[in-house]
């Protein structure tokens, strides 16, 4: 077993105190305008932390027992849990929060226009309103459960490959036309598995790229445990090479084992380094660098646009490849004509899309960012709970046009 690293007790530490909220949260809702008794709203809250736990534990023991079906049935039933709490959690507090304002405007409205007289309250409208309550709450939570039974139909599937065409100024007739498809964030772990990988590699190959571009988040596990699920990548081909970047989880299970391994496999691995491509004359040079965080972990690995540039020759295209978002500011700087990108997963699911628009510039699709174009995708797989919703997975074919 490999010790965790400093980073992912924290991410740990972090994950778990967030998932207990939510957890607390939906649970404390649904028993406090039940009429269930003492013993059975006991049972209830014990239900909820018994399938909390199961996530720190499922994840825990997956470092034990490795490609056993023990962590793996854990996993399952644990993130299955945690997209359902989550989807209950966002509705139920918009609801609360609808209520918080309907309960101010009432307020402001007696401020300013008192009653002529109080209405006394009964008994029996208590328990109305008590009902109402509870029956809203209990709404909420069957439509959590349907729109997750959506969203795992949305994770699970074959993603769609979607084209994306790049405008590139004076961009010489060689190059037109030309061909990256990107795969990325397919996180192989407790619920993917080497078929799905496999799909995703069949899928790539009968598009006939010029480049296959893998942009980190491959795997959430160490090489021991998931190398046989990550081997399908061995059968990606592209005209002009294939190519990988690291992604921030890389970082959490291993990262140095991994771009070993990705070696191994056959790709090229862009460490703030490129490499020139030609076509009929032309030139287009593809770099790649780093996670943007990847140095507070391996200071070698400092993720620096401008470097992966160092010696590079004059090329009609300079073209990144950069696991976040955040590395177009140092990109725009270092005069690169496209960055593509992921670990965004376009957010996932509501909420996930808001808070990612706290970290992220761009969040999903097509942007251009002073003379740089950015392309974030969607991601080809999903972390965490087997859920899509508003934000589908994708093969992404990307192609170079004139402008």
């Amino acid at each position: 077993m490999r010790p965790f690293s400093g980073e992912l007790i924290i991410f740990l530490l972090v994950s778990s105190s967030m998932m207990a909220i939510i957890y607390g949260y939906v649970c404390w809702k649904f028993v406090t305008h039940s009429r269930l008794s003492s013993s059975w709203r006991r049972v209830v809250w014990l239900v909820t932390m018994a399938l909390f736990l199961l996530n720190p534990i499922g994840f825990i023991s997956g470092f034990f027992f490795g490609r056993s079906s023990f962590p793996e049935l854990l996993s399952w039933i644990s993130y299955i849990g945690l997209g359902f709490m989550s989807l209950a959690a966002a509705l139920l507090l918009i609801w609360d929060l609808v209520r918080l304002a309907a309960f101010f405007a009432t307020r402001l409205r007696k401020t300013f226009r008192p009653p002529r007289f109080v209405r006394e309250t009964s008994v029996e409208s208590i328990n109305r309103r008590e009902f109402l309550l509870q029956s809203v709450n209990i709404g909420l939570i069957g439509a959590a459960a349907l729109l997750g039974g959506y969203g795992f139909y949305e994770a699970r599937r074959r993603p769609r490959v979607v084209p994306v065409e790049v405008p590139i100024r004076d961009l010489p007739p060689a190059l037109a036309g030309f061909h990256i498809v990107q795969i990325t964030d397919i996180h192989i772990g407790p619920t993917i598995k080497r078929g799905f990988l496999e799909a995703i590699v069949e899928g790539v190959n009968s598009l006939r790229p010029d480049i296959a571009a893998v942009t980190g988040d491959l795997a959430d596990g160490t090489v021991e445990h998931l190398g046989y699920h990550v081997a399908p990548l061995r059968e990606l081909h592209a005209s002009s090479g294939v190519f990988f970047v690291t992604g921030n989880h890389e970082y959490y299970s291993g990262a140095l084992e991994w771009m070993e391994e990705v070696s191994r496999l056959g790709l090229t691995i862009l460490t703030n380094e490129h490499r020139l491509i030609r076509k009929a004359g032309s030139r287009l040079v593809l770099a790649g660098v780093p996670d943007y965080s990847a140095g507070r972990l391996v200071p070698s690995h400092r993720s620096d646009p401008h470097a992966a540039l160092a010696d590079a020759p004059e090329a009609d295209v300079r073209i990144l490849l950069a696991h976040q978002p955040r590395s177009i500011f140092a990109a725009a700087k270092a005069g690169y004509d496209l960055q593509i990108s992921g670990h965004t997963h376009g957010g996932q699911y509501f909420p996930g899309n808001l808070l990612v628009a706290l970290v992220q510039p761009f969040i999903a699709g097509l942007h251009l960012y002073k003379k740089t174009w950015i392309y974030v995708s969607r991601g080809t797989g999903y972390w965490g709970p087997p859920l899509r919703l508003g934000s589908p997975s994708e093969i992404t074919s990307i192609r170079l046009v004139r402008a």
